[in-house]
């Protein structure tokens, strides 16, 4: 007969705390800790966020906005997307209660908390943040700043089409496919089949112009990663080429065109290279801007080659009628054209399919930046600027230590303990063939013996 195991209920006892076997198992924070103190980055966060905090003692004390920081970085090396998933593994793990401070008497910061300080920060502050970090690198030599590179990619947002309305009407878009179908002959409480007519009907156009979403108005319609429509972001990179460290970082409306000023953003990230500076009037000023062909635009190049920068830039048009320029616009084109065709362009152009790519790759697909569960483009501005941050961290750390990410952390630990099993494999072999040898030696001289 199977019975059903009842559970023993623990009585309460009393423990020093001091003699509980709570270490962290996983030395990967502690790296990093290392790191963070070094820059000084608990008291740098503290002065920057003390004007946003009230003096008043009598008020509930608010959490370290080191804490606050921290727990976003350690989202982004565990790939957690939500802000409860984020409060849930930092009370779950010791390693990360060792990381933030915390004992095990001590309960971390709620998802509520995080979301209060999110709001209660300014953006300035995280751009502010992304400097200090920017700034450990340019001192550890990974910022050069002579060769730009610019690229976008997209970020799915926390938001529906199903959920669409018209700017005009405010007829939502359930309703408006259900007339058409009606007036189609479709049966409009037959949801798979107005589906299906939604999904083949021609002229299929849902422009962002006519249709919004009212649980996020930044949001806008256009193509995922896979290819799928959805309502999405566009984060844009600025990566240093000879390095690979992101120089800046933003999170751009949806519908936004890249070409759109181009020449705007190339100098920001140019600002923020001499604010980390301490010497700006001796920095050298970035050389080359890299880009892909979706980014090439006349008058963008035009005014990039103005500034001083020489434009890496492929042209969309295989044969541009140049006689339809002015003088100035067809020689900054014949320039782009040249420097894309030299072995230098080339070189960088590779450089720019590795670099930046590789930048997206670690922050959208293995940082939890990819889908958002935060609505706004200034909070997930906020959120994606400590990410970029993060993976300059990552850069910085795999400088030092060889390892950049928890993951490849986990891996080496792991391949270090098969290469030691292996070794000590290989010497109880070697042992064992030695004493053999010994064993042959010394029946062959008894043998000797006993005949002579």
């Amino acid at each position: 007969m199977i019975r059903k195991k009842n559970k023993q209920q623990q009585t309460s006892f009393w423990i020093d705390p001091e003699k509980l076997q709570v270490k962290p198992q996983i030395s990967f924070f502690s790296k990093l800790n290392g790191i963070l103190d070094g820059i000084s980055f608990g008291k740098q966060i503290r002065k920057l966020c003390k004007p946003y905090y009230s003096n008043k003692t009598k008020c509930r004390p608010p959490i370290d906005p080191e804490v606050y920081f921290k727990m976003l970085i350690v989202g982004f090396f565990e790939n957690l997307r939500s802000e409860r998933g984020l409060a849930a593994r930092c009370a779950d793990s010791l390693s990360i209660r060792d990381f933030l401070g915390y004992s095990i008497l001590e309960s971390t910061p709620e998802h509520s908390t995080l979301s209060d300080t999110r709001y209660r920060l300014p953006g300035s502050v995280y751009s502010q943040i992304f400097s200090i970090v920017l700034k450990a690198l340019k001192d550890n030599g990974l910022v050069k700043g002579e060769n730009l590179a610019l690229d976008t990619s997209v970020i799915e947002a926390n938001a529906s089409l199903h959920c669409l309305q018209n700017r005009m009407t405010e007829e939502s878009y359930a309703e408006y496919i259900k007339d058409l179908a009606q007036q189609s002959g479709v049966n409009p409480q037959d949801k798979a089949a107005v589906a299906r007519f939604d999904r083949k009907r021609k002229d299929r156009k849902t422009s962002n112009k006519e249709w919004y979403n009212p649980y996020d108005t930044d949001a806008k319609i256009g193509q995922t990663k896979d290819g799928a429509t959805d309502m999405i972001y566009k984060p844009e990179h600025v990566v240093d080429l000879d390095t690979g460290a992101i120089l800046d970082a933003d999170v751009l409306l949806g519908d936004r065109v890249d070409t759109n000023n181009l020449s705007e953003r190339v100098v920001d990230a140019q600002i923020r290279l001499n604010d980390i500076s301490d010497n700006p009037v001796e920095e050298k000023p970035a050389q080359t801007v890299t880009t892909d062909k979706g980014y090439y635009s006349v008058e963008e190049i035009t005014e990039l080659q103005c500034l001083g920068f020489e434009t890496v830039i492929p042209d969309k048009e295989i044969k541009r009628n140049m006689s339809k320029l002015p003088d100035e616009q067809a020689l900054a084109v014949e320039l782009a054209h040249s420097s894309t065709a030299s072995k230098e362009g080339k070189a960088l152009l590779k450089k720019r399919g590795s670099h930046v790519e590789r930048s997206f790759a670690h922050v959208l697909d293995c940082g939890g930046q990819r889908r958002t569960t935060l609505r706004g483009n200034e909070n997930i501005r906020k959120k994606y600027l400590i990410a970029t941050a993060c993976y300059n961290l990552s850069l910085l750390m795999r400088t030092i230590f060889g390892v950049g990410t928890l993951k490849q952390f986990l891996a080496n630990a792991n391949l270090s303990f098969n290469l030691i099993l292996k070794s000590f494999l290989y010497l109880q072999k070697s042992l064992l063939a030695f004493f053999r040898l010994i064993f042959f030696l010394f029946c062959q001289r008894t043998l000797i013996l006993n005949f002579s």
